[in-house]
Protein backbone atom coordinates (compact mmCIF):
# COMPACT_ATOMS: atom_id res chain seq x y z
CA UNK A 1 0.00 0.00 0.00
CA UNK A 2 1.28 3.00 -0.78
CA UNK A 3 -0.29 6.31 1.58
CA UNK A 4 0.36 9.75 0.12
CA UNK A 5 -0.24 12.44 2.91
CA UNK A 6 -0.68 15.67 1.34
CA UNK A 7 0.56 19.12 2.54
CA UNK A 8 -0.59 20.33 5.78
CA UNK A 9 -0.20 23.78 4.73
CA UNK A 10 -3.27 24.43 2.05
CA UNK A 11 -1.36 27.33 0.88
CA UNK A 12 1.25 24.82 0.10
CA UNK A 13 -1.44 22.23 -1.91
CA UNK A 14 -3.07 24.96 -3.67
CA UNK A 15 0.60 26.08 -5.15
CA UNK A 16 1.59 22.66 -5.92
CA UNK A 17 -1.18 20.59 -7.12
CA UNK A 18 -0.47 16.63 -7.51
CA UNK A 19 -1.67 13.41 -9.02
CA UNK A 20 -1.62 11.76 -5.97
CA UNK A 21 -2.62 8.78 -7.78
CA UNK A 22 -0.22 8.63 -10.27
CA UNK A 23 2.85 9.36 -7.65
CA UNK A 24 1.47 6.24 -5.93
CA UNK A 25 1.76 4.10 -8.87
CA UNK A 26 5.68 5.33 -9.80
CA UNK A 27 6.22 4.47 -5.97
CA UNK A 28 5.22 1.09 -6.73
CA UNK A 29 6.44 0.71 -9.94
CA UNK A 30 10.48 2.32 -8.06
CA UNK A 31 9.84 -0.39 -5.68
CA UNK A 32 9.87 -3.02 -7.37
CA UNK A 33 12.26 -1.93 -9.39
CA UNK A 34 14.39 -1.01 -6.93
CA UNK A 35 14.12 -4.71 -5.64
CA UNK A 36 12.18 -3.66 -2.40
CA UNK A 37 8.77 -4.60 -1.11
CA UNK A 38 6.30 -3.05 1.52
CA UNK A 39 4.81 -0.14 2.22
CA UNK A 40 5.48 3.47 1.81
CA UNK A 41 4.32 6.39 3.26
CA UNK A 42 4.77 9.56 1.80
CA UNK A 43 4.26 12.93 3.13
CA UNK A 44 4.06 15.44 1.15
CA UNK A 45 5.44 18.40 2.96
CA UNK A 46 6.82 22.44 2.99
CA UNK A 47 10.27 23.70 4.05
CA UNK A 48 9.43 24.25 7.54
CA UNK A 49 8.15 20.82 8.03
CA UNK A 50 10.95 18.86 6.53
CA UNK A 51 13.48 21.57 8.34
CA UNK A 52 11.72 20.48 11.57
CA UNK A 53 12.02 16.61 10.66
CA UNK A 54 15.56 17.00 9.72
CA UNK A 55 16.39 18.71 12.94
CA UNK A 56 14.68 16.08 14.84
CA UNK A 57 16.23 12.76 13.16
CA UNK A 58 19.36 14.38 11.60
CA UNK A 59 20.76 17.32 13.55
CA UNK A 60 20.68 19.36 10.82
CA UNK A 61 18.70 22.70 10.74
CA UNK A 62 18.13 23.28 7.43
CA UNK A 63 14.95 22.17 5.19
CA UNK A 64 16.19 19.67 2.60
CA UNK A 65 14.15 17.58 -0.36
CA UNK A 66 13.61 14.25 0.40
CA UNK A 67 13.97 12.45 3.62
CA UNK A 68 13.80 8.24 4.20
CA UNK A 69 12.72 6.74 7.32
CA UNK A 70 13.53 3.12 6.38
CA UNK A 71 11.70 0.37 8.69
CA UNK A 72 14.18 -2.37 7.87
CA UNK A 73 16.29 -3.83 9.86
CA UNK A 74 18.72 -4.63 7.21
CA UNK A 75 21.69 -5.89 9.33
CA UNK A 76 19.13 -8.20 10.49
CA UNK A 77 17.76 -8.76 6.94
CA UNK A 78 14.36 -8.47 8.43
CA UNK A 79 12.16 -7.64 6.30
CA UNK A 80 8.57 -5.66 7.28
CA UNK A 81 5.42 -5.26 5.53
CA UNK A 82 6.44 -1.58 5.85
CA UNK A 83 9.60 -0.33 3.44
CA UNK A 84 9.30 2.84 5.46
CA UNK A 85 9.01 6.49 5.41
CA UNK A 86 9.31 9.41 2.73
CA UNK A 87 9.02 13.04 3.74
CA UNK A 88 9.52 15.53 0.60
CA UNK A 89 9.48 18.82 0.59
CA UNK A 90 7.02 20.48 -2.21
CA UNK A 91 9.00 23.72 -1.29
CA UNK A 92 12.03 22.19 -2.67
CA UNK A 93 11.19 20.51 -5.05
CA UNK A 94 9.18 23.30 -6.49
CA UNK A 95 12.41 25.11 -6.51
CA UNK A 96 14.39 22.51 -8.14
CA UNK A 97 11.49 21.77 -10.64
CA UNK A 98 12.04 25.23 -11.93
CA UNK A 99 15.98 25.59 -12.08
CA UNK A 100 16.11 22.17 -13.88
CA UNK A 101 13.17 23.16 -16.61
CA UNK A 102 10.87 19.94 -15.63
CA UNK A 103 7.50 19.25 -13.86
CA UNK A 104 6.70 19.48 -10.15
CA UNK A 105 5.44 16.21 -10.64
CA UNK A 106 8.49 14.89 -12.50
CA UNK A 107 10.45 16.53 -9.52
CA UNK A 108 8.45 14.82 -6.92
CA UNK A 109 9.02 11.47 -8.88
CA UNK A 110 13.21 12.17 -8.86
CA UNK A 111 12.66 12.23 -5.06
CA UNK A 112 10.55 9.32 -4.90
CA UNK A 113 12.72 7.22 -6.17
CA UNK A 114 15.72 8.54 -4.90
CA UNK A 115 13.71 8.37 -1.28
CA UNK A 116 12.93 4.59 -2.11
CA UNK A 117 16.56 3.16 -3.38
CA UNK A 118 17.39 4.64 0.26
CA UNK A 119 14.94 2.58 2.11
CA UNK A 120 15.82 -0.46 -0.24
CA UNK A 121 19.27 0.02 1.59
CA UNK A 122 21.60 1.91 -0.91
CA UNK A 123 23.33 4.52 1.15
CA UNK A 124 25.62 7.08 -1.26
CA UNK A 125 27.31 8.78 1.47
CA UNK A 126 28.58 5.46 2.44
CA UNK A 127 28.91 3.01 -0.84
CA UNK A 128 31.03 3.15 -3.74
CA UNK A 129 28.65 4.62 -6.53
CA UNK A 130 26.32 1.41 -6.00
CA UNK A 131 23.32 3.81 -5.16
CA UNK A 132 24.27 6.55 -7.96
CA UNK A 133 24.64 3.57 -10.96
CA UNK A 134 21.40 2.00 -10.02
CA UNK A 135 19.62 5.35 -9.32
CA UNK A 136 21.01 6.52 -13.22
CA UNK A 137 20.06 3.38 -14.76
CA UNK A 138 16.50 3.81 -13.14
CA UNK A 139 15.97 7.00 -14.40
CA UNK A 140 16.55 6.21 -17.68
CA UNK A 141 14.30 3.19 -17.43
CA UNK A 142 11.37 5.93 -15.91
CA UNK A 143 12.70 8.69 -18.62
CA UNK A 144 13.36 10.82 -15.79
CA UNK A 145 15.97 13.47 -15.27
CA UNK A 146 19.44 14.04 -14.14
CA UNK A 147 18.95 11.63 -10.64
CA UNK A 148 20.17 13.78 -7.07
CA UNK A 149 23.26 12.41 -7.22
CA UNK A 150 24.55 13.06 -10.48
CA UNK A 151 23.17 16.80 -9.98
CA UNK A 152 25.33 16.80 -6.79
CA UNK A 153 28.33 15.45 -8.97
CA UNK A 154 27.84 17.43 -12.14
CA UNK A 155 31.11 20.24 -13.11
CA UNK A 156 28.97 23.45 -13.85
CA UNK A 157 29.20 24.38 -17.24
CA UNK A 158 27.25 27.68 -17.25
CA UNK A 159 25.47 29.64 -14.36
CA UNK A 160 22.45 27.87 -14.42
CA UNK A 161 23.95 24.80 -13.96
CA UNK A 162 26.21 26.43 -11.11
CA UNK A 163 23.08 27.17 -9.71
CA UNK A 164 21.08 23.74 -10.13
CA UNK A 165 24.68 22.43 -8.55
CA UNK A 166 24.23 24.12 -5.40
CA UNK A 167 20.36 23.99 -4.90
CA UNK A 168 20.64 19.87 -4.97
CA UNK A 169 21.09 19.64 -1.55
CA UNK A 170 21.93 16.87 -0.18
CA UNK A 171 18.98 14.24 0.48
CA UNK A 172 18.84 13.00 4.54
CA UNK A 173 18.40 9.57 5.58
CA UNK A 174 17.52 9.03 8.83
CA UNK A 175 18.38 6.10 9.44
CA UNK A 176 20.17 4.91 12.65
Amino acid sequence: MILIEPPRSPAVARRNPLNKRELARFAKLAILAAGAAGAVSILLADDQRIRQLNQQFRKKNKPTDVLSFPAIDWAEGRAHKHLGDLAISLDTAGRQAELFGHSLATEVKVLILHGILHLAGYDHERDQGEMATIEGRLRKEFDLPATLIERASQTPATPNASQAKNAARKTGSARP
